[in-house]
């Protein structure tokens, strides 16, 4: 049995049910498009603020570059008021054209949760019926929503919160199993995946420690009693500095060996992302922002520590040359 397969969110059918997370920092257009290449279905955009992008500010702009790899992409939004949800969804619909827009009722990052934006919509779930309803009024797009479990461990409401999405109009919903207080710590709780997946008329995505092929393959089987489950995967930090995770995945969810990925592939890759990150962003930019991307790519890797250490110190186009140069040398030496 081949796992692969599309999947509808409204009346978009996305190819396949591999999805990049949005990763603050990370999903950029260059990342998109390297993971697009490797075998990701639908990618989506960090999260853009929906305030900054009703008030003009040219910064939100760049998170919304679609790398022509990418083919369809989704965008996500983050606020906590309906009505600049609204404005912000028609703005990006008519301009950038995703797919599928999402909103983000899951960053943890107090710089967030004090606008009451992000997780601290899991505290107010008519609120997020509100946005999502005016998002999906306004936008004209199928809107998705991306939930945590609950605040905290003493007021769990998944089920409430997904619910009031739905009645709001949401064409699916992404739970990323772990609540507000665990941040990206402790385990996520895949029980809840098949709790929600139940309770909902709507698709079901899966977020939180992905890290291999195995846990797509696992989460997305048949269960044994039957019963419904998540009909996605979306990765995130499993991702970083390594795209082909979705190759990976791909495979083993065909019942096939997973290719074999060393450091002249890993070096390949992260040549293309530096590359397509020159092509979205100025020189000094795309410089500093590529040294965390180029140290992810370095995970593992033996003769890691010392390449990473010549990859902070990178600030020009040159300076990366000399950096891959050596990642090259290092990996003939294997």
């Amino acid at each position: 049995m081949d796992l692969h397969r599309p999947v509808y969110i409204g009346s978009f059918k996305a190819k396949g049910n591999l999805f990049l997370a949005p990763t603050a920092g990370y999903s950029d257009a260059a990342y998109r498009a390297v993971c697009a290449e490797r075998g990701c279905d639908l990618a989506f955009t960090e999260m853009v603020s929906a305030e900054a992008l009703v008030r003009g500010s040219g910064k939100t702009e760049v998170l919304m570059e679609r790398d022509e790899a990418e083919g369809e992409y989704a965008i996500q939004l983050f606020g906590p008021s309906p009505e600049t949800l609204g404005r912000a969804a028609a703005m990006v619909a008519k301009r950038w054209k995703p797919a599928v827009l999402d909103l983000n009722c899951g960053c943890p990052v107090p710089k967030i949760v004090k606008t009451g934006a992000g997780s601290a919509l899991m505290r107010d779930p008519a609120r997020i019926e509100a946005i999502v309803r005016a998002m999906v009024e306004s936008g004209g797009l199928p809107v998705t929503a991306k939930i945590r479990l609950g605040w905290d461990e003493s007021s769990i409401n998944y089920l409430e919160a997904a619910e009031a999405a739905v009645r709001g109009g949401a064409a699916a919903i992404t739970l990323h199993a772990r609540t507000r207080a665990q941040g990206y710590a402790g385990k996520a709780d895949r029980n809840a995946f098949y709790t929600l997946a139940a309770a909902l008329p709507v698709p079901l995505f899966a977020s939180g420690d992905l890290f291999s092929a195995a846990d797509a393959v696992d989460i997305l089987s048949p269960r044994p009693d039957g019963g419904p489950g998540p009909v996605a995967v979306m990765f995130a930090r499993g991702a970083m500095g390594d795209p082909f995770i979705f190759s990976r995945a791909r495979a083993a969810m065909a019942g096939l060996p997973e290719p074999d990925v060393g450091s002249a592939e890993r070096l390949a890759a992260a040549r293309r992302h530096f590359d397509l990150s020159l092509k979205y962003y100025d020189e000094r930019t795309a410089c500093v922002e590529f040294r965390k991307q180029a140290c992810a790519y370095l995970k593992g890797l033996r003769g890691g520590a010392a390449l990473r250490a010549m990859a902070v110190g990178c600030a020009t186009p040159a300076d990366y040359e000399g950096f891959f140069t050596a990642w090259e040398r290092a990996a003939a030496e294997l």
